[in-house]
């Protein structure tokens, strides 16, 4: 793999959100909401990624903030379900947003990065992701973000 400090930087936007592990997404919701005071800005089950999702944050969150996606399995074959076995609950990828996903991809693939997949793939409320693989990514699972329009 090259190095270089500037793959992603003319596609970087920020933050996008951090994904969390649960085996309960319900009661993850109450303890985010009851402890921390974060309310549920989105939810959806995505079938394609085999999870039952919620992103939560403060309710005068600004548009385009930083959250805390919450992750389910909706069935013990999912990716999540893997994690929780292998790991328990946690820290399960930290998520960048970016301009054009695919741009990105390729950029990164260009310099040797390994991604999870050859696409991106639909992700929360339709937006479109990518992975880059943790063995390339100092032990972390990032999560690349394009939001589309709705």
């Amino acid at each position: 793999m090259t190095h270089t400090s500037e793959v992603l930087k003319p596609f970087m936007l920020g933050i996008d959100h951090v994904g969390i592990a649960v085996p309960d997404l319900e009661e993850a919701i109450r303890w985010h909401y009851d402890v921390l005071g974060l309310e549920v800005q989105h939810r959806e089950q995505n079938a394609e990624q085999g999870v039952d999702e919620a992103m939560v944050g403060p309710s005068d969150a600004a548009p385009g903030g930083v959250l805390i996606q919450l992750l389910a399995p909706l069935t013990p074959e999912s990716t999540i379900a893997g994690f929780l076995d292998r790991k328990g609950p946690g820290l399960q990828q930290l998520a960048y947003r970016v301009t054009d996903v695919t741009a990105a991809s390729a950029a990164l693939v260009e310099h040797g990065v390994r991604l999870l997949f050859a696409e991106p793939k639909r992700g929360t409320a339709g937006s479109r992701i990518n992975f880059i693989h943790p063995k390339d990514a100092g032990g972390v699972l990032v999560e690349l973000v394009e939001h589309t329009a709705k």
